[in-house]
């Protein structure tokens, strides 16, 4: 009998990745993304794909009558500025949206055999109060709506899967980076810094640039997404218990990050200022021992060789597009 997962957001930057990943393990993959920000060619050919939101009837009654063996959850409202600007849009997405999902699958014949993975952020979690490189259970303290709506989130998994015993995870993603990043997006400052190349501009950095962050390949956060989807798991109590890091716990500046693309690229263009942003961190990197231990997990590609297939992939669309 085949398996059935599920990705929500599918159709995006790190879900698109996330189904090819489940499709090559031998997986049948539906995906539910509203195209707000997916595109249509990200999602694999080989998927089914729904074009709906994850609050809809429509949703729920998918995953009601699915019976999935996996649900993958990356849809989400991912702009940290935007949650500043408007947190109850944040909220309806990120939590309302999430719980319809949760309870869809509560309702389902196979509420207690679903493994259900949310997407959470491994930087914002844990705000500027610890010392980076932090572990999973380093004490929670999110400077924005954005970080408190992923926690909040992860606090509910723990409830789902303490009173109604269903099977819940959480992947917490440091910075992710690669192929199918949104250039002129709101996140994703590598792909921003790969259009802004590729157009001759100058490279933008928020702050004096020494905010440091921890970048990883979209193909490592695929197959620890999958690891933590598919493999056994320790029994779920805590909060953190279930929770992994996904990162390098590789601390890199802006600045850093913007000479060494330009490297990558055989380029120099200038590098310019602009204010900070509210509710951005100073420092964030992630510990991955325990991804490496329960999933036996860690990622294969360095800063450098991620940043070269990263730019290779823009400048081969821009290549194309010309």
């Amino acid at each position: 009998m085949s398996r059935r997962a599920l990705v929500t957001g599918g159709a995006g930057f790190i879900g698109s990745h996330v189904a090819d990943t489940l499709l090559a393990r031998g997986y049948e993959v539906d995906i539910v993304d509203n195209l707000s920000t997916g595109r249509r060619e990200n999602a694999p050919e080989r998927a089914q794909l729904h074009v709906m939101d994850i609050g809809s009837a429509d949703a729920a009654r998918l995953v009601s009558a699915g019976q999935f063996d996996v649900i993958v959850h990356l849809a989400a409202q991912i702009d940290v500025r935007k949650s500043v600007a408007d947190p109850r849009f944040d909220a309806i997405t990120n939590v309302i949206g999430t719980l319809s999902l949760l309870e869809a699958v509560r309702a389902s014949r196979g509420a207690k055999s679903t493994r259900f993975v949310f997407a959470s952020t491994g930087g914002a979690v844990y705000g500027d109060f610890g010392t980076p490189p932090n572990v999973e259970s380093t004490a929670k303290e999110p400077e924005s709506p954005y970080a408190i709506s992923k926690l909040s989130v992860e606090y509910y998994l723990t409830y789902y899967a303490r009173v109604h015993g269903m099977d819940t995870a959480s992947v917490r993603y440091a910075n992710v980076y690669g192929p199918r990043q949104n250039a002129h997006g709101e996140a994703g400052v590598v792909a921003i810094f790969c259009g802004r190349i590729l157009e001759g501009l100058p490279l933008r950095v928020f702050g004096d640039g020494s905010q440091t962050r921890d970048y990883v390949y979209v193909g490592d956060v695929a197959e620890a997404t999958v690891r933590a989807a598919t493999m056994p798991l320790p029994p779920a109590g805590r909060v953190d218990d279930r929770a992994f890091n996904v990162g390098t716990g590789v601390e890199t500046s802006v600045v850093e990050l913007a000479d060494r693309l330009l490297a990558v690229a055989g380029v120099e263009q200038p590098i310019e200022f602009a204010p900070k942003r509210p509710g951005e961190q100073e420092r964030s990197s992630v510990r991955i021992d325990k991804a490496r231990t329960v999933l036996s997990w860690g990622p294969q590609l360095t800063l450098d060789q991620g940043l070269a297939e990263t730019y290779a992939w823009f400048a081969s669309r821009e290549a194309v597009a010309g």
